[in-house]
């Protein structure tokens, strides 16, 4: 008998297993897929560290999950300068200076701010889309150029059907500043992900291949605690209705090159070119491989059974997922958590500080 059985060996439930185990507690793991780590898993192929599910950087400010993820992987200082290309030229992202140099050739803040200031959507209200939202911040030209098209791929919908927020935090700046994210703390593990799930599953009983919806009588039945991260839709058979994801489906290209893109991740943001980026993994993680590997990143529609990547946060969804979120807290000693659980749209930092706060929060119930 354990005392928590986590289902799903992601980030979220890696790291709980690890503070309830350094608490004292007897914990099992069991995972559906055939490998550790979920959408964060790497492999070495060739001598290079892949990122089997899209690239994945880890950034934070919190100095406390930042010590906590080095205690199981050192990091290797990285920083994400990506680039896109559109319309058979590359500009710079996030939206900076050198970005509005390449647009329009200025070389000061003001004269940037000016044209975007002149472009800008000027609403009496708030945006009600995603284009609207984007036009209020950057203008038709940038807009035009460099969202329309990437976002209309990405999420196989016009912008026009899509919330605001999805847009509302992508940078703005007026420096020469390429650094894609703010944080203190920048870096990806080194020698993968893989690398840091196993040190903070070190220990613990982990299952892989084994799929706990349908052996869900049997594997509860030796645990006193129940901590789920899979999709609550699921969970329930989808007996309510369908959450909607988009999906991804990735094509790798090997090059005898030590060098092909020049860059760790490219955008593209024409719509007729079928893929949304370009990852050379071998950019992320020195090596010495005479070889690069190249994964192109195409969007999918998703359909049950497919891996979930990004959440559809629509209004219809949020309310079924309430739906669902009420039906499993009437499962005693049954917890949820993780991006699918909660279907939210998590950086890797917001899943290491949440699974802190549970498992704190387990201590004074």
């Amino acid at each position: 008998m354990h005392d928590y059985l986590i289902v799903g060996s992601g980030l979220y439930g890696a790291v709980c297993a690890r503070l309830l185990t350094d608490a004292g507690h007897l914990v099992r793991v069991v995972e559906r897929r055939s490998h550790i780590g979920g959408n964060v898993y790497t492999e070495e192929q060739e001598g290079i560290v892949v990122h089997s599910y899209g690239a994945h950087i880890f950034h934070c400010s919190n100095q406390e999950i930042w010590d906590f993820v080095n205690r199981f992987a050192s990091f290797r200082p990285f920083v994400n300068r990506p680039v896109s290309i559109s319309g058979g030229k590359l500009y710079s992202l996030p939206f900076n200076m050198f970005t509005f140099n390449q647009l329009w050739g200025v070389t000061s803040p003001d004269e940037a701010r000016a044209i975007i200031e002149k472009e800008r959507l000027v609403l009496d209200r708030e945006p009600g889309n995603l284009e609207e939202q984007a036009l209020s911040m950057v203008g038709k030209t940038i807009y035009d150029l460099l969202i329309r098209g990437y976002t209309k791929k990405q999420w196989q919908k016009d912008p026009k059907e899509l919330p605001p927020w999805i847009i509302r935090r992508l940078p703005l700046r007026f420096t020469y500043d390429n650094n894609y994210f703010n944080d203190t703390y920048q870096g990806i593990p080194d020698g993968g992900y893989t690398k840091l799930i196993r040190g903070l599953l070190d220990g613990i009983q982990v299952e892989t291949s084994v799929d706990f919806l349908t052996n869900r009588s049997e594997l509860q039945a030796k645990a006193r605690r129940v901590i789920y991260t899979g999709a609550l839709d699921e969970f329930f058979g989808y007996d309510l209705g369908v959450l909607e994801y988009r999906g991804l489906r990735f094509e790798h290209d090997w090059f005898q090159s030590e060098n092909v893109l020049g860059n760790a991740v490219i955008n593209y943001g024409d719509e007729e070119v079928p893929y949304t980026r370009r990852i050379e993994h071998r950019h992320f993680s020195p090596t010495q491989s005479p070889v690069s590997i190249v994964s192109r990143e195409y969007p999918a529609n998703w359909r049950p059974g497919d891996i979930p990547f990004y959440p559809v946060n629509s209004p219809e969804n949020e309310g079924l997922h309430r739906k669902y979120c009420e039906r499993i807290a009437e499962y005693e000693n049954y917890y949820i958590g993780g991006r699918l659980a909660d279907y939210r749209y998590y950086d890797m930092h917001q899943v290491v500080g949440a699974a802190m706060k549970f498992v704190r929060s387990l201590a004074v119930r």
